[in-house]
C-alpha cells in the first residue's frame, strides 16, 4: 500500500475541485477545449477530470510517497516513519562567530552536538503555510527532500491535510532538470498528461495563473555545475512570472549562495532526543516489533554512555535510518563501534549519492574515496591532537593543497578553497558553522578519522603515552581497537596500556591497597574472576577513603575536588566489578550520613555475605555490630563533630572486619587522581578487548590475570 488508498476521496475532491473550475473558467474565456467553446462541462468531462485527478494523486504518491534507502528490502510509506521537522531561522543559518567562541560554546554545552542549544526552532509544515516562497537549507541526509514529498502529500489531501492552501502540488527533481531547449512549465505540463488531463498546457497556464500549484523544486545543489546559473535563473523568471503560486526549494547549505531574494530561507534543525526517539517508534511499529518492544529497546540501548557517539549521528535523519536498520538486523549495534562508523561515513561520501542518483563531479582528479578518507583523517587527527573541534578555512586549505601535492603531484597553485567547498557540498562531512570557520559535521566522524589515521600511520604507542588518561580520546581508543587488523594489532594496544596504567600506582600507600584488595579476595569461595573481586574490593576502599580523608580534616569533606575524584574511582571500580559479574554498586562513604541510607551499611554487609568474594570475615559478627550502630544514627540536629564520630566508629568496625589498615585508605588528592586514571585506564583496557575486531586469548588471559596487581618489577 502506498498510502493512497487511505486519502483517495479527499486527493479527487482536493485536485479535482481546484481542476474543474480551471477548466471552466477556461470555457467561460472563449477558450477551445475538446472541440467546445463557451459552455458548462458536462457530466463525461467531469468525469475525465475526476478520473485524471485520482491518477495524478495516486501517481504522486507512489512516486514520492514511498520511502526506499540505504539498500532496504522492501519500501516503506514516507508517512509512517515520517517525524515533523523543525526549523532555524536565518540567524542560524549565517554565523559570524570566531572559532574561539564556537569552541567555548560547544564546551560549555557539554553535549555532542553542533548546534546550539538555546537556537529558535519553529515547526516546519507552520512555516510552510505562512511563506508563499520558502528555500530549506540542510546538510546531507538533513531531510530536505522528505519534508518537501510530505508537504506534497499534504496539500494532496486538502482539508484533511496540514497544508492549509488550495494548491496542487508539483514535484520535481532538479537533478534531472534537461537543457535548456525546455523549461520548467514544459515539466509541469507533462506531469498532468501522463496522467490523462485533458488539454494540459491550456489547463496548466490557467492553473499558473490563478496561482492554483505548489511548485516543489528539490536539490538545487543537484544540478550539473555547467547548468547551475541558467537553472536558477530560470527559477527566478519563472518566480517573478508566475508568483501567484506557492514556491518550496531544496537546497545543501554549502551549496546556496543567497540566490533567491524573494524566498525566506530556513534550514532543517538536526533531531532532537524527542525526535529520535519519535522515528525510532515510527520505524519499528509492526505487530511483531510492538509486542517485542523494538523501539524502546533500541532508544534505550542509544541512550545509554556507551552509545553517545553512535546517538550523535542519530541527529541526522539519514544516519538515523541507517541505525534503525542496523539494529533491525541483529537487535543490537555492532560491539566493534568502527565498522559502523565505516559504514556511516561511507554512506556520506558515496552510497547516497549513488542511491539518489546523483551524477557527482570529481572533486579532484584523481582523487580516489581512498584518498580522500585519508585526506579527512589527516584533517581529523591534526585537530583533534591540537583540542581543536573549529577550523579556519585557511587551515584546512593549506592542509589539503600540501596533501594533493604530497600524493596527486598536484601543482602549487592549486585553488585549495575550491576543493574544500566541493567537498562540503557533495558529501557535508566538512561543514562550515561560520564565515571561514569549518568543522566536522558529527564529532563521531572526526573521532574515527582520528583513529584511522592512528591505525594508519602507526601512531598507537604515541596514542597511549600520551592520550591514555585523556577522556576525551577514550572514544578513539575504542575505535583504534577496532581498526587494527595486524596479526598482533590489538594485542600490543593492549599490552601498551596495560604497562602505562601500572605508572600511575607510584606511591607505597596506592601499592598497599592494591595487595590489601588482592590478599582480602584471593581464594575466596565466590564464584567470580579474581579481577573482578578485586575490583569490589578497591570500591569499598575508595568509598572508606572519603571518610578517612574527612576525619583527618573536620571540614574536608567539604572538599569538592576531593570528594569528586573518590567518586570517580568508585565509579571506576564498581564498573569493572560489574564487567566481570559483580554488580554491588559501592557508594561514596560520606553517603551513610544521609538519613534514608542509614540501613545501607547493613545490606551491603549482607550483599558482600552472599556473594563470598571476601576471605576470612565474620559476617554475622559484623552484621550484629552495624545493627547495633544503627541504633546510635545521629539525627540531623546533632553536631558535625557528632557526625564524625559516628562515621568514625562505623569505619572501624567495617575495616576491622575486613582486615583493613585504614592508614592505607587516607590517599592524598594526588594519589586519588592516580588511582582514578589507573581504575579508568583498566576499564578502558577491558572494552577495547570487547571492541577488538581480533585479539588473542593467550594474550587477553595474561593481561586480565594481571589487572588490579602491584606489577612484579615494581622498585618502589
Amino acid at each position: 500500500m502506498t498510502g493512497f488508498e487511505l486519502f483517495a476521496p479527499y486527493v479527487i475532491s482536493c485536485v479535482s475541485g481546484i481542476a474543474v473550475p480551471l477548466f471552466q473558467s477556461v470555457y467561460g474565456s472563449g477558450g477551445k477545449f475538446l472541440g467546445l467553446m463557451g459552455k458548462k462541462l458536462d457530466k463525461k468531462t467531469k468525469q475525465l477530470i475526476y478520473t485524471a485527478s485520482g491518477e495524478y494523486g495516486e501517481r504522486y504518491f507512489k512516486r514520492h510517497g514511498m520511502l526506499k534507502a540505504l539498500g532496504m528490502r522492501e519500501a516503506v510509506r514516507l508517512e509512517s516513519v515520517y517525524t515533523a521537522v523543525q526549523f532555524l531561522d536565518e540567524q542560524e543559518i549565517r554565523s559570524f562567530e570566531s572559532i574561539q567562541n564556537l569552541e567555548e560554546a560547544y564546551r560549555k554545552a557539554n553535549k555532542r552536538s553542533f548546534q546550539q542549544q538555546d537556537c529558535q526552532k519553529q515547526e516546519g509544515l507552520k512555516i510552510a503555510n505562512q511563506k508563499q516562497y520558502l528555500m530549506v537549507l540542510g546538510q546531507p541526509g538533513a531531510g530536505k527532500s522528505t519534508f518537501l514529498r510530505k508537504i506534497g502529500l499534504e496539500a494532496l489531501k486538502g482539508q484533511k491535510g496540514g497544508f492549509k492552501h488550495d494548491r496542487i502540488p508539483v514535484f520535481i527533481e532538479l537533478k534531472s532538470f534537461p537543457s535548456s531547449q525546455r523549461d520548467i512549465k514544459e515539466l509541469i505540463v507533462e506531469e498532468f498528461s501522463i496522467c490523462g488531463f485533458p488539454e494540459p498546457e491550456q489547463f496548466i497556464a490557467k492553473a499558473l495563473e490563478q496561482g492554483k500549484l505548489l511548485i516543489l523544486l528539490d536539490g538545487l545543489d543537484e544540478v550539473p555545475t555547467v547548468n547551475t546559473n541558467e537553472v536558477i535563473s530560470k527559477i527566478q523568471n519563472f518566480v517573478d512570472r508566475y508568483d501567484k503560486n506557492s514556491f518550496i526549494v531544496s537546497c545543501r547549505t554549502a551549496a546556496y549562495r543567497n540566490n533567491f531574494q524573494r524566498f525566506t530561507d530556513v534550514k532543517i534543525a538536526d533531531f532532537d532526543d524527542t525526535q529520535i526517539e519519535q522515528f525510532i517508534g515510527n520505524w519499528f511499529q509492526s505487530e511483531v516489533d510492538k509486542q517485542a518492544g523494538t523501539a524502546q529497546k533500541c532508544w534505550e540501548l542509544l541512550q545509554k554512555p556507551e552509545y553517545a557517539a553512535a546517538k550523535e549521528l542519530a541527529h541526522t535523519p539519514l544516519l538515523l535510518t541507517f541505525l534503525c536498520l542496523t539494529y533491525d538486523r541483529s537487535q543490537n549495534f555492532r560491539n566493534n563501534r568502527s565498522g559502523l562508523y565505516n559504514e556511516a561515513l561511507r554512506i556520506l561520501l558515496a552510497e547516497w549519492a549513488a542511491e539518489k542518483r546523483i551524477q557527482k563531479e570529481e572533486i579532484y582528479q584523481g582523487l580516489s574515496t581512498q584518498l580522500e578518507v585519508s585526506l579527512l583523517s589527516e584533517i581529523a587527527y591534526t585537530g583533534f591532537e591540537a583540542d581543536k573541534l573549529f577550523f579556519s578555512q585557511r587551515e584546512v586549505v593549506e592542509q589539503i593543497k600540501t596533501f594533493l601535492a604530497g600524493n596527486l603531484n598536484a601543482p602549487k597553485h592549486l585553488d585549495g578553497e575550491a576543493v574544500l567547498k566541493a567537498m562540503a557540498v557533495q558529501q557535508g562531512i566538512l561543514v562550515e558553522r561560520a564565515q571561514d570557520v569549518y568543522s566536522f559535521s558529527h564529532l563521531t566522524l572526526q573521532e574515527y578519522l582520528t583513529a584511522q589515521y592512528i591505525a594508519d600511520n602507526n601512531l598507537i604507542e604515541q596514542l597511549v603515552t600520551d592520550h591514555l588518561s585523556d577522556a576525551r580520546w577514550r572514544e578513539v581508543f575504542l575505535l583504534v581497537a577496532g581498526l587494527v587488523h595486524s596479526k598482533n594489532g590489538a594485542d600490543d594496544l593492549l599490552l601498551l596500556m596495560e604497562k602505562e596504567a601500572q605508572k600511575y600506582i607510584n606511591t607505597p600507600k596506592l601499592q598497599k591497597l592494591l595487595q590489601w584488595a588482592d590478599a582480602a579476595t584471593k581464594d575466596s569461595e565466590g564464584d567470580f574472576k579474581p579481577v573482578g573481586k578485586r575490583a569490589a574490593a578497591i570500591a569499598y576502599a575508595c568509598s572508606a577513603s572519603a571518610y578517612a580523608n574527612a576525619n583527618a580534616n573536620a571540614n574536608a569533606y567539604y572538599d569538592y575536588d576531593i570528594a569528586i575524584a573518590i567518586a570517580n574511582a568508585i565509579a571506576n571500580a564498581n564498573a569493572i566489578a560489574k564487567v566481570n559479574g559483580i554488580a554491588i554498586a559501592i557508594t561514596h562513604f560520606i553517603a551513610y550520613l544521609n538519613a534514608s541510607a542509614n540501613a545501607y551499611p547493613i545490606t551491603i554487609a549482607e550483599e558482600f555475605k552472599k556473594i563470598k568474594i571476601f576471605k576470612d570475615v565474620n559476617w554475622t559478627e559484623l552484621i550484629a555490630q552495624l545493627t547495633a550502630l544503627k541504633d546510635r544514627f545521629p539525627d540531623a540536629n546533632q553536631s558535625h563533630e557528632t557526625d564524625l564520630a559516628f562515621l568514625d566508629c562505623l569505619l572501624d568496625t567495617w575495616c576491622n572486619a575486613l582486615h583493613l589498615n585504614k592508614e592505607i585508605v587516607k590517599l592524598s588528592y594526588e594519589e586519588v587522581k592516580a588511582l582514578v586514571d589507573y581504575l579508568s585506564a583498566n576499564d578502558l583496557i577491558i572494552k577495547c578487548k570487547e571492541a577488538a575486531a581480533i585479539i588473542s586469548a593467550k594474550t587477553w588471559e595474561k593481561i586480565e590475570s594481571r589487572m588490579l596487581l602491584v606489577p612484579e618489577n615494581s622498585t618502589i
